[in-house]
């Protein structure tokens, strides 16, 4: 038969429990802020007018109007029904997370931090040097969708246009393709 021995506890100082709840908190607390600060950066995205249809897809197309603003308002660039490809790398991370919350008509305010714009980077203007957008700048964005392709319908306009190359480049210069003959 086997015998448990009983071992008598020391009691606790008075107060330690409270020192060893306050440590506790104090340790998640410290967690809670360095997730906070850790977090990824992310978009601020506010409808102004919603569109209709469904929401732009990875590898399609829209065209849009859209200012470009830093958080003081001072605008340093725009578009008009300007076309951009839905995909990684051709915006900047931000601008690409916001397409792809569009609708065609909508009208859209986003607010792009730094991480998600050109972060450490500055933008200069090619002819002149001057630096357009600073390193660490904060952007906002007022975007119109005026219309959409399907990744779908960007392969068809591309094998369209490439079927109109092919039959320029077989026809004699000067000449142009004949219509159906309809026998007269």
């Amino acid at each position: 038969m086997s015998e448990v021995t009983a071992v008598p506890l020391r009691p606790i100082k008075k107060g330690s429990l409270t020192t060893l709840w306050l440590g506790l908190g104090l340790l998640v607390a410290i967690a809670i802020t360095a997730a906070f600060w850790s977090a990824p950066a992310r978009i601020k995205f506010d409808t102004v007018t919603a569109g209709s249809g469904p929401l732009a897809q990875e590898g399609g197309a829209v065209q849009v109007n859209y200012s470009g603003k830093f958080a003081d308002g001072k605008e340093f660039d725009s578009g008009q029904a300007t076309p951009m490809l839905v995909q990684e790398g051709a915006t900047i991370p931000g601008f690409h997370q916001a397409l792809r919350q569009m609708r065609k008509g909508g009208k859209y305010k986003v607010y792009i931090p730094a991480a998600l714009g050109y972060g450490a980077e500055e933008k200069r203007n090619p002819q002149t040097g001057e630096v357009v957008i600073p390193a660490n700048s904060d952007l906002v964005f007022d975007i119109e969708v005026l219309d959409m392709k399907t990744p779908e319908e960007l392969n068809q306009l591309r094998m369209q246009q490439q079927m109109m190359q092919n039959l320029q480049g077989q026809m004699p210069q000067g000449q142009m393709p004949q219509g159906p003959s309809d026998g007269r």
